[in-house]
């Protein structure tokens, strides 16, 4: 018997394949986006209540109530909008699936999704799954701004979907007004489905604004809205997310969502409603939190042979390492890794076709400050 693979372009994701180099080398892994410090305790300490309460068996299928109300009441905290909690907010198992599903409710065989080049390497083959095809549009290579010009042109009859993600992985770039703004223009008057990612929302720098797509009706009303409490609260492994999407989309992603994973990590789900309730300032707080991290990681890089690059938001600091070698991101990456003992992740991975001559690698500096000092001190070795 033969198999056609549905996935022809899709191996082993580059995540997998530098965190296994990183144990293989004995390498500090700066490479997969994920804290290698706990939880926060209240939480830690809500999870093993509710499990010990007996609160392990399906949850139901949006989503607990009270996490849902506590979801509704944190948006209009955040961004002035308080979605219905019943209708808009849907608990998933990680920012993934609900990609994953939002693309798989809207998209048809033959039709057309837009991407902005670097994007996270999930987003094609739920595309391709789909039966869509996934139209890449460049980012500026230098600050990954978005070109609203290139991107109004990619628009054809047949385009379905766009997919934004601010802040930006891997770059941390942020939409800023003027892009809302843009985006607004290029959408009115159409039929186009927004997907925006914004698993990074609390972790912004230096006063910005997050421009979350839930502050604008006009864009709020054609949109899946995208969230991570990995991200938000350190525990990347417990997989829960959510989705916020008017009442006809999120009836659309919960038909996927249903027959995806049904439900998700029930006492999970009953630590978070307590912990977004009960302690309001870790959100609040987060940006802060990170900003101390990247500016000391900033400082340290300086006394490298790395250029880092600025980063508005999230928590990955890409550097030019130009001045190190003049491999191709991949061979410089698994270079760094074993003959350096650091794992970085490379930015190729993330285009269609990278820009050329982009000699450009993405650190995560979601570390403790040991992890991040031992790596500092084999990159000043380079």
């Amino acid at each position: 018997m033969t198999l056609q693979t549905k996935l022809p372009k899709v191996g082993t994701t580059i995540f997998t394949v530098m965190s296994q180099l990183a144990m293989e080398h004995d390498a500090v892994n700066l490479g997969q986006g994920f804290p290698d410090f706990n939880a926060p305790d209240r939480l830690v300490e809500a999870l093993d209540r509710a499990m010990r309460e007996g609160r392990n068996q399906y949850a139901p299928m949006t989503g607990v109530p009270a996490l849902r109300q506590a979801i509704a009441a944190k948006t209009e905290r955040c961004y002035g909008y308080r979605p219905d909690a019943d209708l808009e907010v849907t608990v998933v198992s990680g920012a993934s699936e609900a990609i994953f599903d939002a693309v798989a409710a809207v998209v048809r065989p033959g039709e057309e999704v837009i991407v902005l080049d670097p994007c996270y390497d999930s987003y094609e083959p739920a595309i391709d799954l789909a039966g869509g095809r996934a139209v890449h549009v460049p980012l500026d290579p230098a600050t990954f701004a978005p070109d609203w010009q290139a991107i109004r042109a990619a628009v054809t009859p047949a385009t379905r979907l766009l997919m934004i993600n601010s802040p930006h992985n891997p770059s941390g770039a942020m939409f800023t007004e003027d892009d809302i703004a843009q985006l607004i223009a290029l959408l009115r008057d159409t039929n186009l489905w927004l997907l925006s990612d914004e698993v990074y929302e609390h972790i912004v720098f230096d006063g910005r604004r997050h421009e979350s797509v839930l502050r604008h009706p006009e864009l709020r009303e054609r949109a899946f809205v995208v969230s991570s409490f990995g991200k938000t609260y350190h525990c990347t492994g417990w997989k829960v997310g959510y989705c916020i999407a008017p009442p006809l989309l999120s009836a659309e992603l919960r038909k996927v969502h249903q027959y995806n994973t049904f439900c998700t990590f029930a006492p999970a789900q009953w630590a978070f409603a307590e912990m977004i309730e009960a302690e309001p300032e870790h959100y609040e707080q987060l940006g802060a939190f990170y900003q101390a991290k990247r500016d000391r990681f900033r400082e340290q890089l300086l006394t490298t042979k790395l250029t880092p690059l600025p980063v508005p938001g999230g928590y990955f600091q890409l550097v030019d390492y130009s001045g190190v070698s003049d491999l191709d991101d991949a061979a410089f990456c698994r270079w760094l890794t074993v003959e350096k003992g650091v794992a970085a992740i490379p930015l190729s991975p993330f285009y269609e076709t990278p820009p050329s001559g982009q000699r450009l690698a993405r650190l995560c500096f979601a570390k403790n400050e040991a992890t991040l000092d031992r790596a500092i001190e084999r990159l000043q070795k380079l």
